[in-house]
This record gives structure tokens, sequence and C-alpha cells, in this order.
């Protein structure tokens, strides 16, 4: 073994730049920066240019469609859930009583396909006896001035706002409306605490602990409860998260924990009952299905109910009865039936999740079966590999057997790798970014497996939780077409390949303590949930800074479990695949992207099982050097490598 590195070798290396255009320089020692930040990139772009499409749209029905839906950016039905009880009548009198009934939310989504049916035009309002405001607020929200109400401040907008006119028979609708929501919101309060008393102190406490785990262990999230909003994600906190550490005295939820149940606020006690119903349905990630609506019995009872539906559809599974009331307890008995047939649909059908960016909705599905664009794409995938690997197999299913009939080879140099399986990684990925017309493909991983079985087999929980970003792998491959995106420059385009790099391998260290007991060194290590279904995003490039930068507007992700000596580690790789621009990826691609990673993780196993026996193994590709080499076809940069002109970053 070598010398060891000494602390000042080791700390003069960290202090270099490792972004591929500029290895071997100091970091941040460059002139200027070669991005500038464009005023119209991410989500305040969007909300502006939504903005003057709504100004600029005469109908104000359609004006409103424009707002509900961030000019087709997310459904409308999100929005309409977004609304406090008031803003809520408020729609619905406007509406008319076109689809006042018979909503299957029955609680505020109603008519989700024809937003603003029934609204007045004020150009021909002849009995007008109030105006009122529509505007869109700096969170993405439909802001409304309702009867009585003060006008919107523009300081909490994005432009200024659309006048809405109030006839006398709009008013006495909204009056209507409105004390029918009030009475509805006072009943489900009232059941709620009663719900939470009969639960006791500790029970109470044991749920503020799941849902404090919750807000700690899954992505951030948005909640309201009417004016109120619950958050870890930037703006004031009001959750644990990254802001709050737990125990942190501003936490909503953490304040309640020794407080008695008659000193909780109404809004308070409805917020500890969804997540409680949310969570008690599929865990914690369910949570994030709530994102950016308020967060209400009715809500959850919809959100329920649309689930227990899509689980019925799926051939060979009996359905949940449905929920005999929106009670808490007839929700409660529904939320833990639907987890538990969950677990029987997942073997039946493939569950994945939708992703709608700009207000970090996500929403369950269930899939269809593989159809020939599905197919398609395995297909092709399939053709490369065994031009490219020691394996003759004509689908994936059978290379996968022939690879575990004979894995040695995952071990041994192979082709310019070191390891069979750092070229089956790559070959894999670059595949996948031409069969799928992707700008960027990628998977990550583990470096040293030898290491991993090591730390397992002493139970040196703690040596794991200690491994940094540099214990993990990401191997990013962009077509070479995705340098249209980034100026037409290659080495932008390695440094954005090496950023997502970067990202991912900072993923994997994220989700790999989550599966390990919940020893103490394990419990105060931040860590997410791992990932156990697929997801497909709509316009990503909206909020998380690097997603902006690099133009990650639609994508798929497919994570899988590795078996390494005999632990499962849920989440342990995944396959991504990526467009900047163009048309979004969609349901097919999801599964055939699932079963293509399937493949990489498949792989993963085997070679864990060769380290297990005794075989040693070691991923040293997909650095810095190796991803500047694979996209530019050159030797390391030369110092300003990105001089030029300025590149925004969009």
């Amino acid at each position: 073994m070598g010398r060891q590195e000494s602390r000042r070798a080791a700390n003069a290396r960290k202090r270099m730049s490792r972004r591929p255009s500029r290895l071997g320089t100091p970091a941040g020692s460059t002139a200027k920066p070669d991005r500038v930040a464009d005023p119209d990139a991410g989500f305040p772009g969007l909300l502006r240019q939504v903005w003057r499409r709504a100004e600029r749209t005469e109908d104000l029905r359609a004006a409103l469609d424009v707002l509900l839906t961030l000019d087709g950016h997310v459904p409308a039905d999100v929005q309409l859930r977004a609304l406090n009880s008031a803003q809520e009548a408020a729609l619905t009198a406007l509406r008319g009583a076109d689809d006042a009934d018979g909503s299957p939310d029955a609680g505020g989504a109603r008519g989700a396909d024809t937003p603003g049916a029934g609204v007045a035009d004020a150009a021909v309002a002849a009995d007008v006896v109030f105006v009122g405001e529509v505007g869109l607020a700096a969170n993405g929200r439909v802001a409304l001035r309702v009867p009585g109400g003060r006008p919107l401040d523009p300081r909490d907008l994005v432009g200024g706002v659309r006048r809405v006119p109030y006839d006398r028979a709009a008013l006495d609708a909204y009056r209507r409306e409105l004390g029918r929501v009030r009475e509805r919101n006072a009943a489900r309060a009232a059941d709620c605490r009663a719900w939470l008393a009969g639960q006791g102190t500790e029970g109470r406490r044991a749920l503020l602990d799941q849902a404090l785990e919750a807000a700690v262990r899954t992505a951030p999230f948005v909640l309201y409860q009417e004016d109120t909003q619950y958050t870890n994600f930037r703006e004031r906190n009001t959750l644990t998260g990254k802001t709050l550490w737990p125990g942190h005295p501003d936490c909503a939820l953490g304040a309640l924990r020794d407080l008695p149940l008659d000193l909780w606020t109404d809004q308070d006690t409805q917020l500890v009952v969804c997540l409680t119903l949310l969570i008690r349905s599929a865990g914690f990630g369910r949570v994030e299905e709530a994102n950016g609506t308020q967060l209400t019995v009715d809500h959850v009872a919809y959100t329920l109910e649309r689930v227990r539906r899509a689980y019925a559809a799926v051939p060979g599974v009996a359905p949940v009865p449905a929920a005999a009331s929106h009670r808490v307890a007839d929700l409660d008995r529904l939320a833990v039936a639907l987890r538990e047939r969950r677990r029987e649909v997942s073997g039946h059908a493939q569950l994945y999740r939708e992703i709608h960016g700009a207000l970090m909705h996500k929403v369950e599905r269930v899939a269809a079966a593989p159809g020939p664009a599905a197919r398609a794409r395995e297909d092709a995938v399939a053709a490369h590999l065994r031009a490219r690997l020691p394996l003759s197999g004509r689908t994936l299913a059978d290379l996968g057997r022939e690879l575990a009939a004979a894995p040695g080879w995952l071990a041994a140099p192979h082709g310019a790798f070191g390891t069979g399986l750092e070229s089956l990684v790559h070959e894999t990925v670059a595949a996948s970014a031409d069969a799928f017309a992707a700008d960027f493909a990628m998977s990550r991983g583990m470096r040293s497996l030898p290491d991993l079985v090591r730390a397992l087999r002493g139970e040196n929980w703690a040596a794991i939780c200690d491994w940094d970003i540099t214990h993990f792998f990401c191997c990013v491959v962009p077509r070479p077409e995705a340098a249209a995106h980034f100026g037409g420059s290659r080495a932008a385009l390695a440094d954005a390949a090496w950023a997502m790099s970067s990202r991912m391998s900072y993923n994997s260290w994220h989700f790999v303590a989550g599966n390990l007991p919940r020893e103490p060194e394990v419990v105060a290590r931040d860590h997410f949930v791992p990932p156990v279904i697929p997801d497909v995003a709509y316009f990503s490039d909206q909020h998380h800074h690097g997603h902006v930068n690099n133009n990650v507007r639609f994508s798929v992700r497919s994570p899988q479990p590795v078996e390494v000596d005999g632990r499962r580690f849920d989440g342990f790789m995944d396959l991504r695949l990526l467009r900047c621009a163009g048309e979004p990826f969609g349901e097919q691609d999801v599964l055939a992207a699932h079963r293509v990673s399937g493949f990489v993780a498949r792989a993963t196993s085997l070679a864990a099982a060769l380290v297990a026996a005794g075989t040693g193994l070691e991923v040293t590709a997909f650095d810095s050097d190796w991803h500047w080499t694979a996209v530019t076809g050159t030797g390391p940069a030369a110092p300003g490598a990105l001089a030029g002109p300025d590149r925004r970053a969009s």
C-alpha cells in the first residue's frame, strides 16, 4: 500500500477545480464567471410569461384557464385545490351551477377540465355590485380578491390584476357557497380533533414524530391550510428540513409535541391528520402528492379515491371498497387498505409517478402494459449491447439470463475500461441516449463494492455513513446534438455532464443510509428514503438551480434495488434520461427505461456477488477527466477552455 496522502496535500487537492474545462486550476480563480444569470430562467420567468399571456387574453374564462394551468405547465386541478375556502367559494359562485355537484372530490377540486366556465365578462356586467380581482402570486398560485376582501397587494403579485365583476346573483351564490364551505370545514376540524383525542398523548406524539421524519426524509414540499403555509422549501421555513434542524422551535410540528390538544389550532390539527392519512396510504412519498395544495381532509379523500379507482382498474386485483364517508376514521381504514393493496398492484402492473416541476406536484399512476413503442426502445438498446458486449441474447431479459450464467467478465478488463461492469454501464447508458432520443442519459452506482461488503460484514454503519460523494460514480453520456443547448460548445457540454455526474453521485450518497439499520449514526446522517418506483417529470427546469442552469426540462428516472452480500439496497442505482427541449417523455418511455435499468441493476448485483465471493472489483472510470475526454474527444482541458462569449444559464 502506498504512503497515505498528507492533510496538506489533501487540502491542496480539494482546492483545485474539478470542472472538466478547468482541471488543474485553483477553484474560484477565474476573472469572471462563464455563466450569466438569465432573469427569465426558471420559475420567475415562467410566471412572467404566464401573466403576460393571461393579460393579453380578452376572455376572462380563457385567462383563468391560463392562470390555473400556468399556460399548460400543470394540471388545472392542482391550482384549484390550492385555493383557500373563500377563494373556492368565489370561484364556484362565478362559475355558476354547471358543475356545482357531482365532483369526484366533493371538496373543492371541481371542474378541472373546464376552469373558469361560467365567469361573467366584465364588459357585459350591467348590475355589478362588487368588483373583485384575479392575479398571479409570486409562488405560482392564483390570487383572488373575494367580496369584502382587500385589494390584492401588488408586492405579492407577478404583474397586475384582472377585474372580476360580481352581479347580484353571483354575490348571493358566493354567500351561500361560503357558508356551506365554512360549515363543512368546521365539521372536518371537529372530526380531526376528536380523532386525535382518541389517539391519546403518546399516540399523538408518535404521529408527530412520523410526520417530522417525513419532512426530513423526503424532497421539500409546500402545503397550505387556509392562509397558513407549511413548508421546508426556501422562503421562511415552518417545517424541519434543510433549514430547520430537528427540534428547532420554529418547526410547526415540533412545537405541538408537548402542547395539549385543546391548544392546537384547527389548521395544525388538520395538518397532522392529513399527513398521517397520506403516509399510511403509501409511505412518505405520498405527501408530495399534496404539494402546492390546501392539505384538507376532503382533498386527501379525493387523492385516496383517485388511487383506489386506479388500483381497482388493474386486472387480477380485487378492488378496495370506497370510504363510507369523509370522516377521518373511514379515510384511515381506506388508507391502510390501499397500502396493503399497493403491494399486490405492484405485482400486476408498473406504478410510477408524474412530476409537474412548476409546482413540484407528484401524482402516482398505474401504467398500461408495454406496447410497440416501449418494445422498440428496448430492442434498440439490446441490439447495441449485443454489438458491444460479450452477450448475444435477443432481448434485455435474454441478455440478463446470459450474464447471470457467466458473470465473471464483469470483474475483468473490457474494451477501454478496467472492468466489464464499467463497460456494461457505459454501453447501456450510451445506447439509451440514442434509443430514447435523449439529450443526456446517465446511471449511477458505488465505486468500491469490496469496501461496502467489508463494512456490511463488520456492521460498520458509521464507516458507510462517513463516505463522501467521491465513493460514488455516475456515468453521463450526452448526445453530440445536445451541444446546441449549450452555445454549441463541447467544453460547456462536458461541464454540464460533469455537473450532472456530481449531483447524481450526491444522490447515491443521500440514499445509501436509508437502507441501513436505524442505529444512532444512521439516524443522525442526512439522508432521504430511497426511491423504489420510476417517475417522469415535466418542466423540471423551474426551481432546482442545477436543473435551471443545465436545461433539465423533461426527464425519466428509473431507480432499482441491488443486492449486496444478502442486503437489499433500494435505489442503489438508476437510469436517467433527459431532454433539454422538444417533446416530453411518456409512459411507454418509463416502462422501457425501467427494463433497461433493471438490466444494469442485475449486472450490479451479479458483480456484488463476485465481490462477496472474494473477487476484486473497483470502478475507477467516470471521473471529471473521463467526462472531458468522452464528451470532447480530446485530452485534458487547457486553461481557459471556456473562453469566449458569456453563456447564459437558461
